[in-house]
């Protein structure tokens, strides 16, 4: 079967009409000047035209967007935000082409990429399938670059995919079995990049710069080889290099470090609105750097114009007694996360004494069966949130009441009576239970210390926990020293996200329901090794863990509905049995703080990583700035 996903017919017949670009205020003197070409050349042949959401109208161009960073690493969300894509979700999660023209897809098998003819990167180049050659020989193929050789999502069972460039505009990719896969992860918060700007890159490749001038770098910038200077320079998730080229509607003008980043509106996007005007409408995306701590202080005081991370529910409060004073509205978006916050046991732990007990299922249910779930949803919540396990939501079509309801009871006796079982009967003179090696049960949970909300949260389970003789202490830290800790295996208990998806159906892809990556808290070095085909991390050995890496490689080679459908109830079935992430709440509320001038943002939107972006599925590039007093379309 083929697939092709295209522009809207209407669409395409007004990119290739004789209707005149209007061209960029921002850029009237730079094109009379002559250091920049008009509208009409810097745009492809065949722009992409916005198709307005049913909530937005038309913008006009300038100004800025504010927002509230909590450090240096968070250029990266211009990328996430910006949401340039060669194929993207929209607001109702369906893959559409963006950067590409048109990808035909053939039996999850093959796909045909179609780039639009006078594309351009952000400093006039050609973008063309060079590039794409670029990043498949040069960087992909190069085990200096890339060790770890193809990223995962290439790779179909150890199988690499056959690359063809068909034109300087057209790119195949072609595997012997389906890759479900890779659509996805081109559409992801984080992209799979499989192409990068070889003009700029080369100057820093042992194979393309001469060798003198190419050591000259290296030893300007006191790095190791010429492999760690090229690294450090194609970074084009981090957009953390004003010198990199690129294709999202904003690049960096701020070179790092910094408190304050800048970037501007990038002159040759490949996107206009119905009436010609080059998009994004906004002239600027400008980052101030904050501690997280008090991002919601500064959004409350009215310093950013679209804000959302780094606040929480428990901010809501007292973002609203400020909406009058500071000109913005706080609205609550939906989340789709099969839970919005779970305990993670870490399964990949150094300590062998808790490991071997995490890796006890009675031990795990009990953890749950321990966990006041009501009373959270009432005390941190106000009753809105979806009590249970972490998997498919309400609504959802693969959505089973039961297995979002089993182990999730609150039942001390039977906790209780599973820690006996395992022969925890043991304790010591405060009542709490003694381990094999003969320590007391205290267990430290730690969070990314970046909200009262977990460690509310937890002050709530430690006392039910308490009951059980287990005794808990919150510790928060910074998110990536966090994730390091839990990544080598000094971590034996977190609090985190759960699944990032919870609309599950059949064709939802599984891949966070299997041991696939680091990220993944429960089992990091499981997931690492995976990641780095075998050159790291651990080898999964437990048996429901490798039922369940089985499994999503059985739905990936298969596009039958009803056999995917049969694997996906067995995977959630696996979850729910095994609580190998204990599930506390979901459908938390997300708080969105809009300056009331801030335009095209829904009223009622969903916030979620992947997929979606966050804003990104909204297509930031056009909101704009309008009248503060004229109400919203929706």
């Amino acid at each position: 079967m083929r697939l092709v996903f295209a522009a809207l017919l209407a669409l395409a017949a007004f990119a290739a009409s004789a209707q005149p670009y209007r061209e960029t205020p921002i850029f009237l003197d730079a094109v009379s000047q002559g250091r920049l070409p008009p509208v009409a050349e810097r745009l492809p042949q065949r722009p992409d035209v916005a198709a307005l959401y049913p909530f937005q109208s038309l913008g006009k161009q300038g100004g800025s967007w504010r927002m509230i960073v909590g450090g240096a690493s968070d250029t990266r969300f211009a990328v996430v935000y910006g949401y340039a894509r060669l194929i993207g979700h929209d607001a109702s999660f369906r893959l559409v082409p963006d950067i590409a023209e048109k990808v035909e897809v053939e039996g999850e098998r093959r796909f045909t990429i179609h780039l639009r003819p006078g594309h351009r990167w952000s400093n006039g180049h050609p973008f063309t399938t060079e590039d794409f050659r670029y990043n498949w020989e040069d960087v992909f193929g190069n085990a200096r670059l890339r060790p770890s050789g193809l990223p995962i999502e290439l790779l179909v069972d150890g199988e690499r995919p056959i690359f063809d460039i068909l034109s300087p505009t057209v790119v195949r990719y072609t595997w012997s079995k389906p890759n479900p896969a890779f659509l996805p992860a081109l559409a992801g918060p984080r992209p799979l990049e499989i192409f990068a700007p070889a003009h700029y890159l080369r100057q820093f490749h042992e194979k393309y710069a001469p060798p003198a001038e190419l050591e000259k770098k290296v030893r300007d910038e006191r790095l190791r080889n010429w492999a760690v200077l090229h690294n450090r320079r194609d970074n084009q998730y981090r957009l953390d290099n004003p010198d990199m080229p690129t294709l999202q509607p904003w690049m960096l003008a701020t070179a790092p470090p910094s408190d304050r980043f800048v970037f501007r509106r990038n002159p040759y996007y490949h996107r206009v609105d119905t009436e010609g005007r080059q998009l994004p409408y906004l002239d600027e995306l400008v980052m101030s750097v904050a501690d997280s701590k008090i991002v919601p202080l500064k959004t409350g005081a009215g310093e950013a114009d679209l804000q959302a991370r780094y606040l929480r529910f428990d901010n809501y409060t007292f973002l609203k007694e400020g909406e009058q004073r500071n000109g913005y509205k706080v609205r609550l978006w939906r989340t789709v996360r099969g839970a919005d916050q779970a305990i993670l046991p870490n399964l990949n732990v150094n300590d062998p004494v808790w490991k071997a007990l995490l890796r006890d299922v009675r031990f795990r249910r009990a953890l749950s069966l321990g966990i006041n779930r009501r009373e959270i949803n009432q005390v941190i919540y106000y009753g809105l949130g979806i009590e249970g396990n972490n998997t498919a939501l309400p609504g959802a079509p693969l959505y089973d009441a039961d297995l979002r309801r089993r182990w999730t009871r609150f039942d001390l006796k039977a906790a209780n009576a599973l820690l006996d079982e395992i022969g925890l009967t043991k304790r010591d003179h405060r009542g709490l239970r003694l381990l094999p090696d003969g320590r007391s049960m205290k267990i430290v949970v730690e969070t990314a210390g970046e909200s009262t909300e977990q460690t509310d949260i937890l002050e709530l389970i430690h006392d039910s926990w308490l009951e059980l003789g287990i005794k808990i202490f919150p510790k928060g830290l910074q998110r990536d020293v966090l994730r390091n800790r839990i990544f080598a295996g000094e971590t034996v208990m977190c609090i985190w996200f759960g699944s990032e998806f919870g609309l599950i159906d059949a064709n939802t892809n599984p891949k966070e329901f299997a041991v696939s990556d680091q990220q993944q808290l429960q089992w990091p070095k499981w997931g690492q090794h995976r990641e780095t085909k075998g050159k790291s991390g651990e080898p999964v050995n437990m048996a429901e863990a490798k039922e369940l890496q089985a499994l999503e490689q059985a739905w990936a080679s298969t596009d039958d509905r009803a056999e995917r459908t049969r694997i996906w109830k067995r995977i959630l079935e696996i979850h729910a049995d095994q609580q190998f992430t204990i599930g506390i709440v979901a459908g938390a509320l997300q708080p969105v703080v809009i300056a009331k001038s801030f335009k095209n943002v829904p009223t009622d939107g969903t916030f979620n990583w992947e997929p979606g972006a966050h804003f990104g599925m909204y297509r930031p590039d056009t909101f704009y700035i309008g009248d503060s007093n004229v109400a919203e379309a929706n």
